[in-house]
């Protein structure tokens, strides 16, 4: 929207307003947030709206999202709250593997979407999500999280 010189007054003072309010908005956007949602809809999780150097940072983001999410269910208190030494020498022995068997089941459950077909474009996201919960589990909950908010508000 470049100012003419032959734009009458009103249509300049509009222009400018409008570029003005159009910059404030687009400086106030999460991008961020717009390309992890953008990645979590299986009908555009190819991210080829966005630069080659640009895609990666995002499924990066996606993992941590995914290996941030705590399961919503707590354990109970025990009883006996202390395990018996045998245990719990068993228990610190185990701890280093099961951190990385967790990271690496979250990778392999962020590689596994993104070999997964894309979804058609007339298909609700948020549908294919309810279908594939039990493939992905924490990743869809993560996914309504974000396809669930509206894209825009208007102050």
């Amino acid at each position: 929207m470049k100012i003419s010189d032959d734009d009458p007054a009103y249509s300049v003072r509009f222009k400018a307003a409008f570029t003005k309010d159009l910059n404030q908005r687009r400086e106030n956007i999460n991008l961020e947030w717009l390309k992890v949602a953008t990645a979590l809809d299986p009908r555009f999780k190819d991210l080829k709206c966005l630069p080659r150097a640009e895609r990666e940072p995002v499924w990066v983001k996606l993992r941590e999202l995914v290996k941030g999410q705590e399961p919503t269910l707590k354990p109970l208190m025990e009883e006996n709250p202390e395990p018996p030494k045998k245990k719990r020498a068993l228990l610190l022995m185990g701890s280093d593997s099961d951190s990385d068997e967790d990271t690496l089941a979250v990778d392999n459950t962020v590689d596994r979407y993104k070999v997964e077909p894309s979804a058609n474009l007339d298909q609700c996201p948020l549908k294919w999500w309810s279908e594939h919960t039990a493939v992905y589990g924490k990743m869809a909950h993560i996914a309504r999280k974000y396809l669930g908010t509206p894209a825009t508000t208007v102050p």
